[in-house]
């Protein structure tokens, strides 16, 4: 794969045999960003968990101290009371059974986040199809299946992250932007690592967390030391 000169003068900065710090990655990371627009800055998990075994899945939600950076656009289904409720909680779509054709048909996706209450939950999984592939189908582990719709949009919205197993065993979720100070990063990065050795499968035989990469959206990849995690 070829890289533009910015990314190669980037790469530069970035010593390949090195295992950094988490500070240390993370001042690095923010130094070889240098597209115009504020990147988002990614952690790459790569795990020793074998996900097409149910009890080695890993998957769950944490609340980022300093958000993400990103506003989230929330859609909520509800009826009844919980559709007010929802609202009032800041959801930018609420609805029901008469946003499935709009999805489905018209190919609406206008959301970054969908919330369901359980009672919701055999209208949602007509739109599996659609949602599944793109990750936006509402679980209960995430969270996102929930009577508490008031919690759950509130969270969301305070930065609150889904993180899982790909298909390569690998976690990839984003820890805020490059405009942030240092120290929030350090937070952000501290409470997903936190949640992710606590989900740690109680099958999993051997090494959990194979490697750590702290890179931005354009630029070269950091690899931090997985020894005290």
């Amino acid at each position: 794969m070829k890289h533009g000169k910015k990314y190669t003068e980037a790469a530069k900065l970035v010593d390949r045999a090195t295992m950094y710090d988490a500070a240390d990655a993370i001042a690095l990371v923010k130094k070889t960003a240098t597209a115009k627009f504020d990147e988002t800055i990614e952690v790459h998990i790569r795990t020793g968990c074998d996900g097409r075994h149910a009890e080695q899945q890993v998957r769950g939600a944490v609340v980022l101290p300093n958000g993400t950076g990103k506003t989230v656009k929330v859609l909520v289904f509800a009826k009844g009371d919980k559709i007010n409720e929802a609202e009032a909680a800041g959801a930018d779509h609420v609805g029901g059974e008469e946003l499935i054709p709009k999805i489905q048909n018209e190919g609406w996706l206008d959301f970054d986040v969908v919330v369901a209450t359980p009672d919701m939950m055999g209208v949602v999984g007509r739109l599996g199809k659609v949602l599944g592939p793109k990750g936006l189908m509402p679980n209960p582990k995430a969270g996102t299946v929930t009577m508490d719709v008031t919690k759950a949009v509130n969270d969301i919205k305070a930065g609150k992250i889904e993180y899982r197993l790909d298909k390569a065993n690998i976690i990839h979720v984003p820890v805020g932007k490059v405009s942030f100070e240092e120290a929030k990063l350090q937070e952000n990065f501290d409470a997903l690592m936190e949640a992710v050795v606590k989900a740690k499968p109680s099958a999993l035989k051997g090494q959990y967390l194979r490697s750590i990469t702290l890179a931005t959206t354009m630029g070269p990849g950091v690899k931090i030391n997985t020894a005290k995690f």
